[in-house]
């Protein structure tokens, strides 16, 4: 971009942020998700590192938080509500300490952590022990007066207790860290700073008694917690199930590190989260991937850790940037959106003959993982999200679902986005597309188009299909264009000689290739099916098939009506396959395949027991203990069916680490949510 260009992205940029920090600070509302905005305000200001010379004071890197709200008596803070900048990766991690060590050279940083949990922060005044006023962030400088609010949550004393002696408050790890104070430290004025927040649990109890009364439901656990202490009736707060955390102590009671912070505040009577001490950047990082681990069984909602310099005395030496101190940072978790643009758009040819536009994005990290393409599913799609080529879009990647473009913000457009022209010849054969009536996919019908047949042949060799190891998508582009193979059943007649006259293939890979093809020969009926690649025919419907007809001669015969009779095979799929195993073409594939010595093996799961008859199960996420294929295979011998997807026929959403967008539909239409340990102890 030029300067010029630079200069217009960072006005754009900071009216969209500022439009939405009202909503989320005053106004309690959301329109986009944390991590998009966080991703808004961290390419600003990386422009404006980059680019100082365009840094105004109404910067959204530049302030703290929202305009207080004129209802609310206001307080202006004695020191002021500081936020803490973030960021995403190892790398961050590396360049904020060499920015330290800049700063700071030849000092030994010792760091604390603890977690960052999802809250509305709150300032504490207590005056001779007796709590007097609490306040909201808002701008950071004047703040909104809520102490009647806060007064109704237990987990704020309103009395601070004396605890100095307690072992618990003064050692950390079995280390003493705090000389043991006397009573008259805690006389006279002292802020306590920490985060007001809901639990997941409330929380959900909270909406389902919303949606009982025809009431809309909150949209997270923090905005139901900032509106709930925004109330100007302190029994409308008590209603809310509230909780406090502190972290942070303002006032000098003669700690000399955060980390001591955490003990007195606990002495004191509040709850706090323990933390750990970090002696270096290796151990942050174990500490940052710990809790995301078990993020997902923590009772309230985090997006990441705090980090921060443990030496009080540093801290302060190092001073403040903009709207943050420079010796804290918050290390969050990858999220699974970002903001990304779109630089182009491309048509891909499925095996289906199906015509997907696929947008080219400027690289963006999603869940850890760069991104450069995401799907834009149709034209009927692009046409709902009203999207261009140059637009600045909302990019999703939940779990293993390809990336897709959920949202454009057209408030950052130039004018110079272009309309995206759907094609109507297929972009590798020429030939003529065609839209059947009532889809929404325009499709090539050239059988012999060379990406169908590519796509087809990547799909048979998938790993839930034959798996055959090291047969990708490039040397199956090479034995296509060199007429070595045509079909799938040419694979299996392929020899070494083959193969070591195409590119990167010397004697030892060819006669590995050889090999692999020859173990795949070998395979279970459903991952025949699945190879097959018939429309609407997925992995659990093939084992599905596999379970009912146990044979592929007996599944070749089969009627419509005996499609249908089989569980959570529709309509449309039961007619799909029935009528692929009726084409002559398709029946010639088959025995193709028989002839080259395939060998197909039924293993159709026994089923032990009825305890889980007709439940429904879906697996969201990573599991740490079993197997997704031994967790769905022990959920099949206990008499239960495993689901692709969320409905209200679901029974249980299985919770594993990072999980998808299916986690979002299932505590929309109340499916019941288990995690992994609960899962387990239901297939005993």
């Amino acid at each position: 971009m030029t300067k010029q260009q630079v200069k217009k992205r960072i006005e754009k940029l900071k009216a969209v942020i500022s439009y939405h920090r009202y909503l989320y600070h005053v106004l309690d509302k959301q329109e986009i998700s944390d991590s998009v905005l966080d991703s808004l305000k961290h390419e600003l200001y990386k422009l404006e590192q980059q680019y100082p010379e365009f840094i105004t004071s109404d910067s959204p890197t530049q302030r703290i938080g929202g305009t207080p709200l004129k209802k609310f008596k206001k307080n202006k803070h004695k020191t002021p509500m500081l936020s803490i900048e973030d960021i995403f990766s190892e790398k961050e991690l590396k360049d904020w300490q060499n920015y330290l060590n800049k700063l700071s050279p030849n000092t030994k940083f010792e760091y604390f952590c603890e977690l960052k949990i999802d809250g509305f922060a709150v300032s504490l005044v207590y005056k001779n022990k007796v709590f007097v006023q609490g306040s909201t962030r808002g701008d950071g400088k004047i703040g909104e007066d809520i102490t009647q609010n806060l007064k109704t949550i237990e987990s704020i004393p309103l009395k601070l207790k004396e605890m100095w002696g307690c072992p618990s408050s003064d050692r950390i790890g079995g280390v003493r860290t705090f000389p043991q104070l006397q009573s008259e430290k805690l006389e006279g004025e002292i802020e306590i700073r920490g985060e007001v927040y809901m639990t997941k649990q409330d929380f959900e109890r909270f909406n389902k008694k919303r949606k009982e009364k025809g009431k809309e439901p909150y949209a997270n656990p923090r905005n139901l917690a900032a509106g709930s202490i925004r109330q100007l009736n302190p029994k409308l707060a008590a209603e809310r199930p509230l909780k406090f955390l502190a972290y942070d102590i303002i006032t000098d009671l003669g700690q000399f590190k955060h980390s001591q912070e955490h003990q007195i505040l606990s002495s004191l009577g509040f709850k706090v989260d323990s933390g750990r001490i970090c002696r270096n950047l290796k151990h942050i990082i174990n500490y940052w991937q710990d809790v995301e681990k078990k993020r997902n069984s923590l009772a309230f909602q985090i997006d990441g850790i705090v980090v921060q310099i443990d030496d009080n005395s540093i801290f302060k030496k190092l001073g403040v940037a903009g709207k943050s101190p420079r010796a804290i940072r918050a290390f969050k978790f990858s999220p699974k959106q970002s903001v990304s643009i779109i630089l182009n758009v491309k048509f891909q040819v499925g095996r289906t003959g199906s015509i997907t536009p696929v947008a080219i994005l400027k690289p963006v990290e999603i869940s850890g993982t760069t991104i450069t393409k995401a799907t834009l599913h149709n034209e009927d799609e692009i046409k709902r999200l009203g999207v261009k080529i140059g637009d600045t879009v909302i990019v999703e990647r939940a779990g293993d679902v390809i990336p897709a473009i959920v949202k454009v913000l057209p408030e950052l457009r130039s004018g110079k986005e272009r309309e995206i022209e759907m094609p109507k010849f297929c972009p590798v054969c020429g030939t003529r597309l065609i839209r059947a009536e009532k889809e929404i996919i325009s499709r090539c019908v050239n059988k012999n188009c060379f990406a169908i047949k590519k796509q087809r042949l990547e799909h048979f060799v998938s790993k839930k299909a034959f798996n055959i190891e090291g047969l990708g998508p490039k040397i199956l582009d090479q034995l296509l264009k060199k007429g070595l193979i045509s079909s799938p059943a040419d694979i299996f007649e392929l020899s070494e000689n083959d193969l070591v006259h195409l590119d990167r293939f010397a004697e030892k890979s060819a006669k590995n290739l050889i090999t692999a093809i020859k173990q795949s020969k070998k395979i279970s009926l459903s991952n025949f099916i699945y190879g097959l690649g018939i429309r609407f025919t997925g992995e659990e419907t093939a084992i599905a098939l596999e379970q009912y007809f146990g044979s592929i001669d007996i599944l070749k015969k089969a009627s419509k009506q005996e499609l249908e009779a089989i569980p959570d095979i529709g309509p449309k799929s039961s007619e799909s396959i029935y009528v692929w195993f009726q084409q002559k073409n398709n029946q010639n594939l088959i025995t193709d395949l028989i002839k080259t010595g395939i060998k197909i093996k039924s293993r159709a799961v026994r089923i032990k027991s009825q305890k889980l008859k007709q439940k429904i199960f879906v697996l969201s996420g990573s599991l740490e203990t079993i197997t997704r294929e031994e967790a769905k295979k022990r959920i099949r011998m206990l008499g239960g069916e495993i689901s692709e997807s969320v409905s209200m026929k679901t029974d249980y959403l299985v919770l594993g680490k990072n999980p998808g967008s299916k986690y979002d539909k299932a505590k929309k239409i109340a499916v019941k949510i288990i995690n992994e340990k609960q899962f387990l102890e239901i297939i005993k």
